[in-house]
């Protein structure tokens, strides 16, 4: 067996007796701040071992060929119809994508942005509505020409009341003309205004009565809206509650449809309240909108190619006045790529504090044109350049985030006003990588915080030690 003093031999931290060893008060006051440099250095190495280290690097977007990128966005137009609202992609490509509705919503809101009911339903307008072929130009007055005054007063006399709001400048309102006027003298012979009084058909010019068309929200001409007894002035909004009509537009197809609005209500009755709902498709007959504004939310797919987000009035049988558009909106939400949760986005910041700064840039910024004879025709554009961010941790990607950089302005029109986003994606990325840190070097650090300090602090008790016994052995040298 080996003796235990050749163990001992090895021994590299030998002990000298404690009576042979002398406690100095300078040793004292050294150690005490060894002991408190230690601990200060200990914990500067733990905060840097526990903080998060990141690396940034530029890289070539990783982007495969078939991905599509989301936009989300709610934007609120004030004084554009949800009836015409149309939300259009397009791309550099030569995608071409007209009235989005599949992943949109639009509600109707007034003046204050605040919605006036439940989800509007615009349901698909037909593009080929059927006018009669052949013109009869003398098919003479038929309908009654309205005004604001006298508007009401016939709307309380007869329990149908379907007025057509046209204007003469319009193709299409012209078209409807003859249609229209032959449709209302058949139906006064059927249904004689005097003795039956059930319908009545009306229309309005809107380039004379702008402000009764303004209070019954109409944005495109011809418009056809039927109006029912004792639906009028209802809650606080002061506008007649009403339907638009989408269907045909010939003769025939207009006198069956008054037919069909007639034919519920009793002779008797008079009321179109206590008549059974007619027997139109919902193609044909709608809600009107409630307000003149539209709020309109919701997400789309693109391709990841410089494109276009358009924002418009739309219609394939209706003319708008491009001079009394007015494209003014609020912009409540507009971001790329998939949402973030808050949980994921609070991670992200404890990551990178200044990341999500610009992933959502435009909201709640308002833009607003005022038409008049000298701002009319406005388009408002917004030209927004798009950087993908990967965040990556040492174990998972923890999330991909786009943001933009945004820059609008006003532009005169010479098509109907629009409110267009252009996108473009930067064929670059930032690649944000999370430093691992190794348990081992942070063990080396610590022990080399703890040795460095206890032999810089021997040294210096040494250096002092010696320094006092000198000065001593000096002071008693001059005493001899």
């Amino acid at each position: 067996m080996v003796s235990t003093s050749k163990i001992k031999s090895v021994d590299f931290y030998r002990k000298i007796p404690r009576d042979l060893t002398e406690a100095s008060l300078s040793g004292a006051g050294l150690s005490i701040i060894a002991a408190l440099s230690m601990i200060f250095l200990f914990g500067m190495e733990l905060n840097d071992y526990l903080t998060v280290s990141t690396s940034t690097s530029i890289i070539v977007d990783q982007s495969s060929d078939g991905d599509f990128l989301r936009i989300d966005f709610n934007l609120s137009f004030p004084a554009l119809s949800c009836e015409f609202a149309s939300v259009d992609v397009s791309d550099v490509l030569g995608t071409n994508r007209l009235n989005l509705t599949k992943t949109v919503r639009k509600y109707s809101i007034d003046s204050n942005l605040k919605p006036t009911g439940s989800e509007f339903q615009s349901g698909q307008i037909s593009t080929a509505i059927k006018h009669d072929e052949e013109v009869d130009e003398e098919h003479g007055e038929g309908s009654v020409t309205l005004n604001a005054h006298s508007f009401d007063r016939i709307s309380h006399q007869h329990p149908i009341l379907v007025v057509n709001f046209y204007a003469p400048w319009c193709y299409w309102s012209n078209r409807l003309k003859p249609s229209w006027e032959k449709a209302a003298k058949i139906i006064r012979e059927r249904y004689d205004p005097e003795i039956d009084g059930r319908i009545l058909l009306g229309k309005v010019d809107c380039t004379e009565e702008v402000e009764l068309c303004r209070r019954n929200h109409i944005q495109g001409y011809p418009s056809i809206r039927i109006f029912r007894k004792g639906n009028d002035v209802r809650e606080d909004h002061g506008h007649h509650e009403h339907e638009s009509y989408y269907g045909d537009r010939d003769t025939d197809s207009l006198v069956k449809t008054m037919e069909e609005l007639v034919a519920p209500i009793s002779l008797q009755s008079q009321s179109a309240l206590d008549s059974q709902p007619s027997k139109l498709t919902d193609d044909a007959k709608r809600p009107a909108p409630l307000t003149g504004g539209c709020r309109i939310e919701g997400f789309v797919r693109v391709k990841k190619v410089p494109g276009n987000l358009i924002i418009s009035a739309r219609s394939a049988s209706h003319s708008f006045d491009a001079s009394q558009m007015n494209m003014s909106h609020v912009i409540s939400h507009f971001s790329f790529g998939k949402k973030i949760s808050p949980r994921v986005m609070s991670d992200m910041k404890q990551v990178l504090p200044y990341l999500g700064g610009s992933h959502d840039r435009l909201n709640g910024m308002p833009y607003i044109s005022n038409p008049s004879d000298s701002n009319a025709n406005v388009t408002i554009e917004h030209y927004l350049q798009v950087v993908k961010t990967e965040v990556m941790t040492r174990s998972y990607k923890l999330v991909e985030d786009y943001e933009y950089t945004a820059h609008s302005s006003l532009a005169h029109s010479l098509d109907i006003p629009v409110a267009k986003f252009h996108f473009e994606l930067s064929p670059m990325q930032v690649l944000i990588t999370e430093n691992s840190k190794s348990f081992s070097h942070f063990i080396t650090n610590v022990c080399a915080i703890i040795g460095g300090v206890f032999t810089v602090a021997g040294i210096l008790d040494a250096v002092l030690h010696n320094t006092m016994r000198l000065m001593k052995k000096v002071e008693l040298g001059k005493n001899f």
